[in-house]
């Protein structure tokens, strides 16, 4: 069997694919497909790509195509949540801050740049009429980072997936002040440009796999309750994610990533934009 090395994030996204491994159906496609845990989110995978210690990566739309337009030889092979991610915008459940604009000119905790946590923020600075030249920002790598960061005021707020951290709301970690949603489909699948050389059959079987898993995901018996159950959640926010989520089969479509390209050159974070061409690989067009 061919190993196919995936990293995501640990977040209830990506259950298809564990049900695909526990279920051994890559196995049983002749794939040996070892999953690794990055809680670090997107910059740490675009680095992991980069250096080949993965083949895919289950990434954020935003910061793979920076990445690759910075020189990350890796393409996306296919769209993953064809929906927006509904990014949570919270505070330390004891400050001070009541609303989006007491946090005008304060730090923003972020993984790692080049992260959603860090994109995310240009986004919404954008949105709300602050000028994002201004913006602060705090490497806390992980989402324990970000927790003790805001405790110690070391920065002020932070942007995270919505129901990802909806039980620290819960139990009064965070506060939630408001959510800014992406301009665009917020998942991709990323493979390195070795992988796309060397495994481009395996990497397709992969695909048709898990596109099986994920066209009658959402209505597998019970599925919102297992989803609770292995992340935490609870049933009711569980099902208000599942009715704002859908997941995609499909290659991303171009015009979704040139209004990627559009914001990250409004923002300044690439210098320059690329064909959209460059950003993607097609299997079956080859």
């Amino acid at each position: 069997m061919t190993k196919i090395k995936v990293g995501g994030v640990p977040e209830h996204f990506n259950l298809p694919w564990h049900r695909c491994i526990e279920k051994n159906n890559f196995a049983e496609a002749g794939l040996d497909l070892e999953w690794k845990e990055v809680p670090e989110g997107t910059g740490a995978m675009c680095n992991l790509l980069r250096t080949e210690e993965i083949d895919v990566a289950v990434i954020l739309t935003e910061g793979i195509s920076r990445d690759i337009i910075n020189g990350n030889q890796s393409k996306i092979i296919q769209n993953y949540i064809g929906s927006p991610l509904i990014w949570g915008i919270h505070v330390d459940s004891k400050s001070s801050f009541k609303n989006i604009n007491d946090l005008k000119g304060t730090k923003a905790a972020i993984s790692r740049e080049g992260s959603g946590s860090h994109l995310m923020a240009y986004v919404n600075a954008e949105h709300v009429g602050w000028n994002t030249d201004s913006l602060k920002f705090e490497i806390v790598h992980n989402l324990e980072g970000a927790i003790e960061a805001l405790k110690k005021d070391e920065a002020q707020y932070f942007m995270w997936e919505h129901f990802t951290t909806k039980p620290l709301v819960d139990n009064n970690t965070f506060r939630l002040i408001a959510d800014c949603p992406t301009p665009w489909p917020c998942f991709v699948i990323a493979a390195s440009k070795k992988a796309i050389e060397k495994k481009p059959d395996e990497l397709l079987k992969m695909l048709d796999v898990l596109n099986t898993e994920t066209s009658d995901f959402k209505i597998q018996k019970n599925i919102d309750v297992e989803l609770a159950e292995r992340y935490g959640q609870k049933l009711e926010d569980i099902r208000k994610w599942l009715d704002l989520t859908h997941w995609s089969q499909q290659q991303i479509v171009e015009q979704d990533l040139t209004e990627v390209q559009d914001y990250l050159k409004r923002l300044k974070l690439i210098s320059e934009k690329v064909d959209n061409k460059e950003l993607i690989h097609n299997f079956r067009a080859i």
